[in-house]
């Protein structure tokens, strides 16, 4: 995915080619709210970077492009007053957040989904050895109890396996 500039500068073309070049990322640049309303039409960004004098100067434009710019990170910076080396930094830290916030909201959805299998295993696994030790029930059915605990007693060892074995995801590098 690539970043889309909004801004009317003067030098806004070198600037984003400065910033393709640090982050090794295509750079668009809208000029104004028009291009940059049909730009976001055209596909998917990774972040919106849009030019804070261009959002004061009119709010409701900028309204509609951070209405249209989907899962973008949308970042608002005064391009009169930011270098490219600032604006590549900013961009840097955004893009880290997202990615370090997407990271633990899978793990965090990762934990939650093993915690409702091992919660239904263990009922599983109980029940069926229950029904087992109860009053004697016919061999079809309790062979098919026995298959069923055996089940989801394999279950069980494999969701009790060491979270890196399973192949869990890391988080970026230095991140906690």
């Amino acid at each position: 995915m690539s970043i889309l500039m909004v801004t009317g500068i003067e030098g806004a073309r070198k600037c984003a080619a400065a910033v393709s070049a640090q982050l090794g990322m295509e750079v668009d640049v809208a000029q104004g709210r028009k291009a940059a309303l049909e730009a976001l039409r055209r596909g998917e960004f990774r972040a919106v970077v849009m030019d804070d004098t261009m959002a004061e100067c009119d709010p409701s434009s900028a309204e509609a492009i951070w209405d249209h710019a989907g899962l973008a990170i949308p970042l608002q910076i005064n391009f009169a007053l930011s270098g490219a080396d600032r604006l590549i930094r900013e961009i840097r830290a955004a893009l880290y957040r997202r990615d370090r916030e997407q990271m633990l909201a899978r793990r965090a959805a990762a934990a939650a989904i093993e915690n409702e299998l091992k919660s239904t295993i263990a009922g599983l696994l109980l029940h069926s050895q229950l029904a087992l030790t109860g009053s004697p029930l016919p061999s079809p059915v309790a062979d098919r109890l026995r298959m069923v605990a055996d089940l989801a007693g394999n279950l069980r060892q494999q969701l009790s396996a060491p979270a890196h074995a399973r192949g869990r995801a890391q988080l970026p590098d230095g991140a906690a």
